[in-house]
């Protein structure tokens, strides 16, 4: 696109690139703005959360019904490492899924702590998203207002994961069926193995 500018110009502008495809289907996803998030994805693009797997145009109908359904998740970000492989790049960062919800009749807020994975491949001169998967590393689900007390027995937790436990009694509750085979920082094999599979699909040296 760039034939006279430096390697590590056109570099710089695809880091770039992928930096702001990234934020925008986050920023996409929390605003609502579906056509713009739709169009981040390429076709053939795999999601696996915790609450989806499939492509990027089921997820988004999926968080469309996840919104209309009053599950109004919003997301914290941290700042973007994108690894950059030729027409392929792995892109890295932190970030807080924070889900207001009702527990027993007590408002409350969940915050779910996670890495976000993206994988993002650059097709006909456009960079989309391939991939997206999370590692879970803990959450905590606290009252709204101060003072009042969440009291959930502890069988009611009974088979889900430390690292997204929360997440899962929230989102079961919720009526969505939950992968309790995710990567996570309880499992310190399970993230490790995600992170050589985007690796070597990107063709990058381990990190």
């Amino acid at each position: 696109m760039y034939p006279n500018l430096p390697q590590a110009v056109l570099d710089a502008v695809a880091v770039t690139e992928v930096t702001q495809l990234v934020l925008t289907e986050r920023e996409s996803r929390d605003l609502g703005h579906w056509r713009t998030m739709r169009a981040c994805f390429h076709e053939d693009s795999r999601i696996r959360i915790s609450w989806f797997d499939g492509n990027g145009e089921d997820f988004v109908k999926g968080s469309i019904d996840m919104a209309r359904r009053g599950v109004l998740a919003k997301h914290r970000l941290g700042p973007v490492r994108v690894r950059l492989c030729g027409e392929r790049a792995v892109a890295s960062l932190a970030g807080i899924i924070d889900i207001p919800t009702v527990v027993d009749g007590i408002e409350a807020q969940l915050s779910s702590h996670a890495r976000f994975l993206f994988r993002a491949e650059r097709r006909r001169e456009r960079w989309g998203l391939s991939g997206f998967d999370a590692v879970y590393r803990r959450d905590e689900l606290v009252p709204t207002i101060p003072g009042q007390v969440i009291s959930i027995a502890p069988a009611q937790l009974a088979g889900f994961r430390p690292s997204y436990r929360m997440l899962s009694f929230v989102l079961t509750n919720q009526g969505y069926a939950v992968n309790h085979q995710l990567a996570g920082e309880d499992r310190p094999q399970t993230a490790a193995a995600l992170e050589r599979e985007l690796d070597d699909w990107a063709g990058l040296p381990p990190a």
